[in-house]
């Protein structure tokens, strides 16, 4: 390849051809060890052979002509497909919907990577250069030059010859667009007040539902609980549940359950049905930004959040004796039922979680009320 313009002028050296036909530069320091050139590769059988030419061209078209039909099935899926719909795969549960999206958009994806790689390794011009390294700086005649080589680069990539493999890409490109656009156009339910309702302030606690272990799901009787022990609970109708939607509700439901002396601690009045001797129970999801705790102090009845150190008095209806939280634990009121094994009388009065500016805080217990 020639050199850049200037460089004779700037190297003094001595110059000689090696048996490859090749310039060699010796006697500069810059330049220590010999051009060694570049190694000759056999062409390529798409070169050679017109058939495989051919045959690398329509792999590379079709390629490019799959990524539309990919496309559209990622659309007619996302509005086809129910959002409930689930794979049951023995200990998962895959959503049939958020598979399919994922395997079609996959493949469109894919597909425009594979015949871009086809057709730069099998297609484009396959030639060996050699350039020296010259300053950062480019000059007026390198940028011209830069231009040069970008229109011999269209040039070299056939498309004047194989206009359909430019379309096709163009197309492919262009349908991966309705994707994008029919996804971010739906970023969930705008959160009206019905909504709230059935979604982020409730939960499938309800009357008669039994407490049970969230490793084991075994019920738990009240009298198998000691002064001082904190269990990790969720309702037992989760198992009910499929799909993402155990996730979901399992998220919103989870509770501890305590058990401490009756006489070392406030029930108000309004919660005084609340308690089963002693035994409490409240959302296991800190009202700051929804960690889950159960760091339990047994002397002082204090729950700890491992986040932001927001501690929860349960001693006295879960109110905020520490930290960024605003609110106090959520508490849910329980009860036995005929075979004394610990229920729920009800949802909890007031949404879990932390805050947000729609929901209500009236009904929210500070210290003090009855």
């Amino acid at each position: 390849m020639d050199r850049l313009e200037g460089s004779a002028e700037q190297v003094s050296t001595t110059e000689r051809e090696d048996r490859t036909g090749l310039v060699v530069r010796s006697d500069d320091d810059r330049y220590p060890v010999d051009n060694p050139g570049v190694e000759h590769e056999p062409p390529r059988y798409t070169d050679t052979d017109e058939r495989a030419g051919n045959g690398a061209y329509r792999f590379v078209v079709t390629c490019f002509g799959l990524v539309p039909v990919f496309a559209i099935a990622f659309v007619v899926i996302y509005f086809a497909v129910p959002k409930n719909l689930f794979i049951d795969l023995g200990a998962s549960h895959l959503m049939a919907q958020h598979v399919l999206l994922g395997l079609t958009l996959g493949m469109a994806i894919l597909l425009v990577g594979v015949g871009a790689v086809q057709w730069a390794r099998l297609l484009m011009s396959d030639e060996e250069m050699t350039e020296e390294r010259h300053s950062a700086a480019s000059s007026a005649e390198t940028r011209a030059a830069a231009i040069d080589i970008v229109y011999q680069g269209l040039e070299e990539s056939q498309l004047q010859r194989r206009k359909l493999i430019g379309r096709s890409l163009l197309g492919a490109l262009g349908i991966l667009v309705v994707p994008a656009v029919v996804t971010l156009a739906d970023l969930g339910p705008w959160p009206t007040r019905s909504v709230r309702a059935q979604t982020i302030e409730r939960t499938i606690w309800g009357p008669g539902v039994r407490l049970v272990n969230d490793i084991t799901y075994k019920p738990i009787r009240a009298a198998d609980l000691e002064i001082g022990q904190l269990v990790n609970a969720e309702p037992e109708n989760l198992q009910e549940l499929h799909g993402h939607e155990v996730l979901v509700e399992k998220a919103k439901a989870a509770i501890i359950v305590v058990r401490m002396d009756p006489n070392s601690i406030k029930i108000p009045e309004s919660r005084s049905s609340w308690h089963v001797n002693g035994i409490l129970c409240y959302s296991k999801i800190c009202t700051h930004v929804g960690c889950p705790i159960s760091l339990w102090e047994q002397q002082t009845h204090h729950l700890l959040c491992p986040c932001h150190q927001s501690t929860f008095d349960l001693g006295n209806s879960g109110v905020v004796v520490f930290g960024p939280a605003g609110r106090s634990l959520p508490q849910l009121p329980i009860s036995t039922d005929e075979e004394g094994y610990l229920i729920a009388t009800s949802d909890f009065p007031v949404p879990v979680g932390p805050s947000y500016f729609e929901r209500d805080s009236r009904n929210d217990y500070e210290d003090g009320d009855n």
